[in-house]
């Protein structure tokens, strides 16, 4: 079996040794020497292995130090190896996410790029419907231009600027159509008001059928005309011939006489 030595077991032995040497060699000196030269000899000898001695355990000391030092060392190079590990870790990291989000930022880019070229049509696809229908609402009938009046109003006069969203713009074209629409599958018989041609009023019930034609005659079928639109506008035009056939159509309509079959004229343009 062998027994392992430490440096430091080691260093005592050596040291004990020497110290044993250096009893013999003081045993001879004063073999050799007289009394006073041997005493003499004797204490530098002593004080020489003093300090001997006390260098050794210096050593010693410094060499325990330096090993503990090193392995503090090399702790805290593995530790600072480990940071600076995570670090470029974190920092590729970083760079993926920088990379995705620029990625992100492009794609977001071409998209409103997209958006507002599609918004670009759009505003000029309802500033052209808006005019077309503002041109429309001038050639309708009196009664549905007034059902649809808060609708028009709207309508921003002469291609100008407006304020509502291309959306609400939109909407308000659809709500003006969708109405028209309602009113041109129906026939209708309101009471107004005619000027004739002498400068005098009179009141009349006017029939119109959708929006493309129109007829006005008193109760009594004396005064009667016919409406139609026009290029701008709607116009109406006298004719007491076919006052009493208009007469009747609209008292059928209201109920008021038998349904039978009336010959009424037509404007065709």
């Amino acid at each position: 079996m062998h027994t392992r030595v430490s440096d430091d077991n080691r260093s005592g032995v050596i040291t004990l040794l020497l110290l044993v040497a250096g009893g013999v060699c003081l045993l001879c000196v004063r073999a050799t020497l007289g009394e006073e030269d041997a005493s003499s000899g004797i204490e530098q000898t002593r004080t020489a292995m003093e300090k001997w001695v006390e260098t050794r355990r210096i050593i010693s000391q410094e060499k325990r130090d330096l090993t503990l030092a090193r392995e503090m060392l090399n702790e805290r190079i593995d530790l600072v190896e480990q940071e600076i590990a995570s670090l470029w870790k974190k920092i590729n990291e970083a760079k993926e996410s920088i990379a995705e989000a620029d990625k992100k930022r492009a794609d977001m880019l071409e998209e409103n790029d997209k958006l507002k070229h599609g918004s670009a049509l759009l505003e000029e696809t309802v500033a052209s419907l808006e005019g077309r229908t503002r041109g429309l609402s001038s050639r309708l009938p009196e009664p549905i231009r007034e059902r649809i009046k808060p609708l028009s109003q709207r309508l921003p006069v002469g291609g100008g600027a407006s304020e509502l969203s291309v959306a609400e713009r939109f909407q308000n074209v659809v709500g003006i159509l969708n109405e028209v629409n309602k009113f041109n599958r129906d026939i209708t018989v309101t009471s107004e008001v005619r000027s004739l041609s002498d400068g005098s009023s009179v009141e009349v019930a006017a029939l119109y059928v959708g929006v493309g034609q129109g007829y006005y005659a008193t109760v009594a079928g004396d005064v009667g005309g016919t409406g139609t639109a026009a290029a701008d506008t709607w116009e109406w035009q006298g004719n007491n011939e076919a006052a009493g056939q208009i007469a009747q159509a609209i008292s059928i309509l209201k109920n008021e006489a038998v349904a039978s079959f009336t010959q009424l004229p037509v404007d065709i343009q």
